[in-house]
């Protein structure tokens, strides 16, 4: 991998993007805004609302549904909206044509199926479903529905960063992959504040195996599907443990995980760990090949190449006069030099672009069954201190 050859094929160290400050062009609208609306008011669900705010030109905000007061009422403040605390009577508004669905993860099955035979194109929150047998089942329902959307909310399959990190994949750029280090750390009990105790469990259901997949579903899931979708790969055998290590509370879901997969056909290992117990590390994403190593965050990605990478790339090209390459103070090269949009932005983009022209997104009920099944297994893993292995049957793509 010759200097040049690196800085010609592919565009992260002369400050470009793949999809960068002109993506939005890419999709220009020239159809009306699609009338949309949300099924569960709480932290995400107003962060979507908020996202779809800012895109008036394709989204128009018609209803929103919560089966609690307080989190219409929150909502309330973003707007006026047509409010329902049933969603199958939201579900009956025919001029509703697509929604949101971030409700507690147990209910996602029933509500996406509910929708799709309503004739709803559906954005359906990660992870895809509780269960595997859930995610089968929708995966089957679905192909009933052809020409609605199913969108799942994995939105790194989106973002311009993991976008052009799978590129450095495809193009060699890491080399051979063997090792991926992931963890997703706080300091903070995870618990929402509870205006009756009549509601704990409604409201902190991520505490409770009843509705939740805990840590793993919340959190770990954004990475491992991207190391599905990046290296086109499912692990083989998964391994996990963990336990409620801190926050002696009455919680259900552990609040110390760490699971480890197996992917044999692409021989690598890929550890990934969330603690409620110790924020100092915070988000780690780390992706290393026999030529370099990629360390991202949410929006923010540095490629650091191995020696022999290093000094090939900084190998002086008088004929050529290669752009420069810009290092940072840890020897490392950003991969991104612009300002991102939050990913979800760009999954929406998208989520728009497929109603209009009928085609499947990224994210989508195969490859959200892909990692729902990935969770699945690693909850097991975790809780049942048992070694799982994949099944033919996950083979969903």
């Amino acid at each position: 991998m010759l200097r040049r050859q690196f800085i010609q094929r592919t565009s992260i160290l002369t400050g470009g993007l793949l999809l960068g400050a002109g993506f939005d062009k890419t999709f220009a609208n020239d159809n009306e805004p699609v009338s949309i609306a949300i099924i569960g008011c709480g932290d995400r669900g107003k962060g979507i609302m908020d996202i779809l705010l800012q895109m008036p030109d394709r989204f128009t905000i018609k209803a929103i549904c919560d089966v609690l007061d307080f989190r219409l009422a929150e909502a309330r403040k973003l707007g006026s909206f047509t409010e329902y605390t049933d969603y199958r009577r939201l579900l009956d508004d025919k001029t509703i044509k697509a929604v949101v669905i971030a409700v507690p993860l147990n209910l996602h099955h029933d509500i996406a199926i509910a929708a799709l035979a309503a004739g709803k194109h559906v954005y359906l929150e990660k992870t895809m479903t509780y269960n595997i047998p859930q995610a089968l089942d929708l995966v089957a329902k679905a192909k009933q529905y052809p020409k609605q959307v199913l969108q799942v909310g994995h939105q790194y399959r989106y973002s311009p960063l993991y976008f052009k990190v799978k590129e450095m994949i495809e193009k060699n750029y890491l080399g051979k992959v063997t090792q991926i280090d992931c963890r997703w750390d706080r300091n903070w009990n995870w618990r929402r504040p509870v205006p009756d105790p009549s509601l704990e469990r409604r409201i902190n259901w991520r505490m409770y195996k009843e509705f939740s997949g805990g840590l793993t579903a919340e959190l770990l899931s954004h990475q491992i599907d991207f190391i599905n979708w990046a290296f086109g790969t499912h692990p083989d055998e998964v391994f996990g443990t963990g336990g409620i290590d801190y926050y002696k509370d009455g919680r259900e879901t552990y609040d110390n995980v760490q699971v480890v997969l197996r992917y044999n056909k692409a021989a690598m290992v890929g550890n990934f760990g969330a603690t409620c117990a110790n924020a100092h590390e915070g988000y780690i994403f780390k992706i290393k090949g026999t030529k370099g190593m990629v360390s991202l965050l949410v929006n923010d990605g540095v490629y650091f190449p191995e020696p022999e990478t290093r000094k090939q790339l900084t190998t002086v090209d008088g004929v050529t006069g290669a752009t420069k390459i810009e290092w940072n103070k840890d020897g490392g090269i950003p991969i991104v030099n612009e300002k991102l949009k939050d990913g979800t932005w760009y999954a929406f983009l998208d989520f728009f672009q497929c109603i209009q022209k009928n085609t499947q997104p990224a994210s989508n009920v195969l490859t959200g069954a892909t990692t729902a099944c990935c969770v699945h297994l690693a909850n097991k893993a975790v809780y049942g201190h048992s070694i799982e292995k994949w099944s033919p049957g996950y083979n969903f793509i």
